[in-house]
């Protein structure tokens, strides 16, 4: 039975570590905030869908605990502490919708610096439902750009020239309105990430119809 040498054994390890690092740095990273209060079925689809697109998903509390009260009394535990992932780079930052989540993740001064610095950097932002009017467009953020948001917020949008479409894409920006859009917001941000071919891998198994 041949024996490898130390050398042999070596090279091969530093050959595993290499494609291991290459593998690692293809990996996406998304943000998605929450608060007391967030929509729990935008917030959990979003994670679900973006993780099963291969995304290496941070689920951030911006309250002072990392358990969090959905809008429905869903309980769920991030990850993280959104002033853990202050000084973090993100792909992706994904708001959920509901209130008074969507008004706690507009208050986080945290969560501020990082969706300004994800604006301006050209790195994908997103928001659902209440979140594009009450985080984003109030922040200055959407620049009288498109956007569509769940239908009681539309009137705070400066354009509302695509208040009717379930999902907008704009430069860096993509929107939708409620919970009954969120499965396409999720695949739209999976599409923006990976590309079509991988939204589209995502959403056959799940009998999505796109």
């Amino acid at each position: 039975m041949y024996t490898p040498t130390s050398l042999e054994i070596a090279f091969a390890s530093d050959a595993v570590e290499t494609v291991f690092c290459l593998a690692t740095s293809g990996t996406k990273t998304v943000l998605v905030p929450v608060a007391n209060g967030s929509e729990e079925i935008e917030a959990v689809t979003l994670i679900d869908v973006l993780r099963r697109a291969g995304a290496d998903v941070t689920v951030a509390s911006v309250e002072d605990s990392l358990h969090v009260e959905m809008s429905r009394q869903v309980r769920i535990t991030a990850d993280k502490l959104v002033s853990d992932c202050a000084t973090t780079t993100f792909d992706a930052i994904a708001l959920p919708g509901g209130m008074p989540g969507a008004e706690s993740l507009g208050a986080s001064k945290e969560l501020d610096q990082l969706i300004r610095d994800q604006r301006q950097s050209g790195r994908l932002l997103s928001a659902i439902c209440a979140a594009p009017a009450v985080v984003l467009e109030s922040k200055g953020l959407l620049d009288g750009l498109k956007a569509t948001s769940h239908p009681g917020f539309q009137d705070k949008l400066s354009n509302q020239s695509a208040i009717k479409e379930r999902v907008v894409e704009v430069e860096n920006i993509i929107t939708s309105q409620a919970p009954g859009t969120a499965m396409e917001f999720s695949l739209a941000i999976v599409k923006q990430l990976f590309g079509q071919e991988k939204a589209d891998e995502v959403a056959g198994p799940m009998v999505v119809r796109t």
